[in-house]
C-alpha cells in the first residue's frame, strides 16, 4: 500500500478561478482512488488547513503531488505561505539543521540534512506561457526549461527536505491555446509509468 497526498495550490484571483488546478487535482485523486493498493488524502490550500495536520499528512505520505499555477514566475502567495508554515514547523520531522557542521567544515554539505529521503514528489504547473517560450533560444526564457528555471528553487526546496522528484508535468498556454484533453492523457500516462499502479 502506498500513501498519496494531493496538494492543490490553485487560487481564485481576478479572472483566474483555479478551475484547471482543481480539475488536475480531481483527476489525480480519481486515478488513485480506483486502485486498491493506494490510500489518498488531499489538501486544498485555498479552503484552509491546519499546520499540524499537514505535517502529519506529509509524514504519512509516500508520494506528495503538488498542483500549482505559476503567477508572476513563482507560486501563488497562498502556496508560498503554506510551504513557509508547514515546512518551517516541520523542523525535526522534515529536516534537521542546514546540513553543515561548524566543527568539521561550515562551508560544505549545506542542504544535506533532509529527513524525508523515503518520500517522492510529483509537480504539475499551469502556465499562460506557451512551451515555445521556454524551448526557443530567442524567446522569453532563452531555452531554459521550467524545471531548470522558474521552478528550480521549488525543486531544491524538496531536495532540501530529502525528497526525490518522480516527474513533473507542465500545462502550457492554458488561456490562448489550451490542449487540456491531450495534457490529461499525457499526465495519466506519466502516472502509469512512475507509480506502482497495477
Amino acid at each position: 500500500m502506498e500513501n498519496i497526498l494531493d496538494i492543490n495550490a490553485g487560487q481564485s484571483y481576478l479572472e483566474s478561478e483555479g478551475r484547471l488546478n482543481q480539475s488536475i487535482s480531481d483527476l489525480t485523486v480519481a486515478y488513485f482512488e480506483k486502485e486498491t493498493n493506494f490510500a489518498i488524502q488531499r489538501t486544498n490550500i485555498e479552503k484552509g488547513y491546519s499546520i499540524l495536520e499537514e505535517i502529519q499528512k506529509i509524514s504519512w505520505a509516500d508520494i506528495i503531488i503538488y498542483h500549482t499555477p505559476v503567477w508572476w514566475f513563482s507560486v501563488p502567495n497562498s502556496f508560498k505561505k503554506y510551504l513557509d508554515d508547514v515546512i518551517t514547523k516541520g523542523k525535526g520531522k522534515f529536516y534537521g539543521s542546514d546540513g553543515r557542521s561548524s566543527k568539521l567544515n561550515p562551508k560544505l554539505n549545506y542542504g544535506r540534512s533532509g529527513l524525508l529521503s523515503d518520500k517522492k514528489y510529483i509537480l504539475t504547473t499551469t502556465w499562460n506561457a506557451p512551451l515555445e517560450a521556454f524551448e526557443l533560444e530567442e524567446e522569453f526564457f532563452k531555452g531554459r526549461s521550467v524545471d531548470d528555471g522558474v521552478m528550480y528553487g521549488f525543486h531544491k526546496m524538496n531536495e532540501y527536505i530529502g525528497m526525490k522528484n518522480l516527474f513533473t508535468y507542465h500545462f502550457y498556454d492554458v488561456n490562448k491555446n489550451p490542449r487540456i484533453e491531450i495534457d490529461f492523457l499525457n499526465y495519466e500516462e506519466l502516472l502509469n509509468d512512475n507509480t506502482s499502479v497495477k
